[in-house]
């Protein structure tokens, strides 16, 4: 597991990288531009009603961008400039989060290694076109699984930097 302390600097020192980064099987890199959205509804068919398509609706199923975390919410992740009805005056939020999140992508036959090394989940169970919520040592983040070999890390903005090295460091660790 890697070390919080190895990492936890000044946030001076730390900077975000925009270009990706291999090393021990594993590329590193930003998630394409995307817009984000947190939604919630108690009744799922009301949210669908708003959305004019169906959701996933056990926890950890996505379909074409949205992720069921819980049992009354999903988070969406689609191609940059696109807009969800709101659903004003109906018992549901659809919030755009994209200033909040962004993405961080890890790719190739060591990237398991790289984000089990922070994560409590068993990974390596989790079938392919799944999400969940977890965390990377200490930082909240929602994983997607999507190719075996192909992972989607969302991440606040607030905490990317710091989990951009912290990937980092795991990358250079892996044997």
């Amino acid at each position: 597991m890697v070390e919080i302390a190895e990492i936890a600097v000044s946030a001076a020192e730390l900077k975000l990288g925009m270009d990706p980064v291999e090393a021990a099987g594993v590329r590193l890199s930003h998630a394409e531009g995307k817009v984000r959205y947190s939604m919630r509804a108690r009744d799922p068919a009301v949210l669908e009603g708003v959305l004019g398509r169906t959701v996933p609706k056990r926890i950890g199923d996505t379909d074409a961008g949205i992720a069921c975390l819980g049992p009354d919410e999903w988070y969406v992740v689609l191609p940059d400039n696109f807009d969800l009805p709101r659903g004003e005056g109906l018992p549901v939020s659809v919030v755009d989060v994209s200033s909040r999140a962004l993405g961080l992508v890890l790719e190739g036959p060591g990237a398991l290694a790289v984000l089990s090394s922070g994560c409590p989940l068993d990974l390596a169970k989790m079938a392919v076109g799944r999400a969940t919520r977890s965390v990377f040592e200490t930082v909240e983040v929602v994983i997607w699984r999507e190719a075996e070999d192909r992972w989607h890390v969302e991440v606040w903005r607030s905490f990317a930097t710091w989990l951009w090295h912290a990937f980092l460091a795991a990358m250079h660790g892996a044997k």
